[in-house]
């Protein structure tokens, strides 16, 4: 396998440093700032918090949404939870109180926001998409702004200036000031758009195409996974499926500030076998990116040229990137509960079994606190059940279970005071914390 190196030009996706909002310039490190304001928490995918576990789960509370969720609910720093839903009528996207769960505003969008993810800023404003459309709202709702785009936005990210970068579905990549929503860069394509050679009145795809091929990854659904970022040097990470490829290929790009603000690829990695299937992850220093294959195996690659350091069998496919923790220690789980929860240690060039809990079935990704602490969704005695491991040794120590809720997890992360919230595929919202007192 190696890694191929190429040019292009403007660029892609994600970085969690973040512009302060509302009014005023500057900007805000949200990573500092508690929450999870992403899909994966940060801008290294990590599933990994800055805030604290707390010492006895306990049921917070509930809320039915109304139909399925697609894609896991994002958390401001203030504890605000943004989350969409399938709902046939009235609003799909949400807002709640993470104190006592109540609906401080919600609003209908195109379908598309369903498999979207809301992210925060450090003030709580949220960016989400929709069909063809990119939007912000205030922590109050108050739409700030709108812009279109090619496709369908997938989770937003933000560079290390402050400027919010969003990739579609399509491919495109837009770079805007998440204050006005104004284009910082010129638009970059990841996948070629059609020029005259290729003829004239070709049909413009709609901007829903090929979403549902998003849960699996195709030709039609080019960039299925949330990109990853390193923030000390703006070099992006993203899966693309480019026109007559049999599977997706993992690139690397380079965002540079400025003036001329422009994006480069600096690598790609087309051989993976079965494809790059997962959202890429970073280590914490940024020198690893860990991918996922469509055949089973995990992948450590050298971040800087694409070169592979290592690979580890897991003996079944998943859709799931690792959970990966500042000292190098990565968590693996499925999402259907088809693979044991296992912890690997990240050993440069090779990689070792940590712990392994075969006895535990977990569903969805783990959602890493500050503590080392994992809270996990499990198989309980009562059926699905919240539990919290000892990243040491893997040890449970405790479980809560999760009725009423129904439905397997799409998506965990945990509040600013270390709640753990799990969204449902059934539209539910679960909160669970510290016990309150009467």
């Amino acid at each position: 396998m190696r890694g191929v190196l190429r040019t292009a030009v403007p660029a892609l996706t994600v970085v969690f440093a973040l512009s302060a909002c509302g009014g005023g310039a500057g900007t805000d490190d949200v990573l500092s700032s508690g929450g999870w304001p992403g899909r994966h928490s940060d801008a290294r995918n990590s599933n990994t918090a800055t805030a604290e576990s707390v010492d006895d789960l306990a049921p917070g509370w509930t809320r039915p949404l109304g139909g399925p969720v697609g894609s896991p609910a994002g958390i401001a720093a203030n504890g605000q939870v943004s989350v969409a839903a399938a709902t046939e009528a009235g609003c799909n996207l949400f807002s709640f109180q993470m104190d006592t769960g109540r609906k401080r505003w919600c609003t209908r969008l195109a379908p598309a926001v369903t498999t979207i993810t809301p992210v925060s800023d450090g003030v709580a404003n949220i960016y989400v998409g929709e069909d063809g459309g990119l939007l912000s709202f205030n922590e109050h709702g108050q739409r700030r702004w709108r812009i279109p785009v090619s496709g369908s936005p997938r989770s937003a990210q933000f560079t290390s200036d402050g400027s919010l970068l969003v990739v579609t579905h399509f491919g495109q990549v837009n770079v805007v000031d998440p204050q006005t929503g104004q284009l910082e860069a010129p638009l970059f394509d990841l996948v070629p758009v059609p020029t005259l050679e290729d003829g004239q009145n070709l049909p413009r795809l709609a901007s829903d195409h090929g979403l549902p091929a998003c849960f699996g990854g195709s030709e039609d659904c080019p960039v299925a996974t949330t990109p990853a970022v390193d923030t000390a040097t703006d070099r992006v990470f993203v899966t693309v499926w480019r026109p007559g490829s049999d599977r997706s290929a993992l690139v690397a790009l380079r965002y540079t500030a400025g003036d001329d603000a422009v994006v480069i690829e600096e690598w790609s990695v087309p051989d993976l076998p079965g494809g790059a299937v997962t959202s890429p992850v970073l280590s914490a220093d940024g020198s690893t990116v860990y991918v996922h294959d469509g055949e089973g195996a995990l992948w450590a690659l050298d971040a800087e040229t694409g070169e592979a350091r290592w690979t580890h069998e897991t003996g079944r496919p998943t859709a799931l990137g690792p959970a990966v923790t500042e000292d190098g220690l990565l968590l693996l789980a499925s999402a259907d509960g088809s693979a044991p929860l296992t912890a690997l240690r990240d050993g440069g060039d090779s990689v070792e079994v940590e712990w392994e809990r075969a006895d535990v079935t977990p569903y969805g990704a783990p959602a890493v606190t500050a503590d080392g602490r994992a809270y996990v969704v499990v198989d309980g005695d009562r059926g699905l059940a919240a539990a919290v491991l000892d990243l040491a040794d893997g040890a449970t120590m405790e479980e809560e279970p999760l009725d009423p809720a129904t439905g397997l997890p799409v998506g965990t992360g945990v509040g600013p005071g270390g709640e753990f919230v799990i969204t449902t595929l059934d539209g539910d919202v679960v909160v669970l914390r510290e016990p309150q007192s009467v």
